[in-house]
């Protein structure tokens, strides 16, 4: 990416944080629909990327369904960035009361955090996808813990943008949140900042439906071959923490997310069988919320290069 588009992108991110904010909410969601639909009737590589995806993950949809999904898929992911842009405005005490009630399986996550007597609470990895809001179910997270007493909230990766402001800008939203973030490219310093939250009994967040490095874990996702990250199981085998698999999701008027029970990570030599299992918790989950998957990115080995 040359200097000037570099610098046009993280003006125009600056002035989507400035701006959307500002509208009114009715004004800006109606906006940001159009432009999904829009997108839907270019059909440009990111929606047949995304038909693809959604094929395999629902593969008795037929053409028209097909059509319908992309376009709701789209506008789910539209969604998405309406609300990225105006969540530092939003009353996140709110945010958290509302989603509350539409987070289903968290009672591991719970016990294993709260501990016991005698017992230290036991470090926890979340393992989810690019679907609903998973900044907003950040959010929920991080308040949850603060209730049980857990400060600070967790801590999750994100890949170096460029230009660096861009990537200063994502992580000071996300850490406005209350999330502590690493950047992926810094290598050993951010493993050993996920496995000291760890072993102090905290919880990681880990994007886990995209191999971005391709050096992923070879798994059959909805029955074909596709890499997913090992990073989540590695870690869980590492430090002994719980290993959940979890998949956000949007409410018409809100947001929720499915908590899976905990994937068995007992040493390293698991590794490979629980990010499969991780690849079949994910894939069985996203199947129910097939639209809320913001995938518009290869993932199965057949679309790679």
């Amino acid at each position: 990416m040359s200097d000037v588009r570099e610098r046009l992108v993280d003006a125009g991110y600056a002035a989507g944080w400035r701006g959307v904010r500002m509208l009114p909410a009715g004004v800006a969601h109606a906006l940001f629909r159009l432009g999904a639909d829009r997108a839907a009737r270019r059909d440009g590589p990111g929606a047949r990327q995304l038909r693809a995806n959604l094929a395999r993950l629902i593969p008795d949809a037929t053409p028209a369904e097909l059509d319908a999904d992309v376009r709701d898929g789209l506008r789910s992911y539209a969604r998405y960035w309406c609300e990225v842009f105006r969540l530092s405005s939003m009353d996140l005490a709110d945010v958290h009361r509302r989603m509350d009630p539409h987070v289903r399986g968290a009672q591991p996550l719970l016990d294993a955090q709260r501990g016991g007597p005698g017992v230290e609470p036991r470090g926890v990895v979340v393992a989810l996808t690019h679907s609903g809001n998973w900044d907003v179910a950040g959010v929920w997270l991080v308040h949850t813990l603060r209730a049980l007493g857990r400060e600070p909230g967790f801590t999750t990766v994100a890949a170096r943008l460029r230009p660096e402001s861009l990537y200063r800008r994502f992580v000071s939203f996300r850490e406005s949140l209350g999330f502590e973030v690493v950047a992926a490219e810094d290598g050993s310093r951010a493993y050993r900042a996920l496995t000291r939250r760890l072993r102090s009994g905290g919880v990681v967040c880990l994007v886990s439906d995209r191999d971005l490095g391709g050096t992923g874990v070879e798994v059959s996702l909805c029955g074909e071959p596709a890499r997913l990250p090992g990073g989540a199981a590695r870690l869980a085998a590492l430090t002994g923490a719980l290993l959940l698999p979890a998949v956000p999701s949007f409410t018409p008027g809100g947001w929720a997310v499915d908590i899976g029970p905990p994937v068995e990570v007992p040493d390293r030599a698991a590794v490979a069988k629980a990010t499969q299992d991780l690849a079949d918790a994910l894939g069985t989950m996203l199947a129910a919320v097939p639209t809320d998957w913001h995938m518009l990115q290869p993932i199965w080995n057949a679309d790679r290069p």
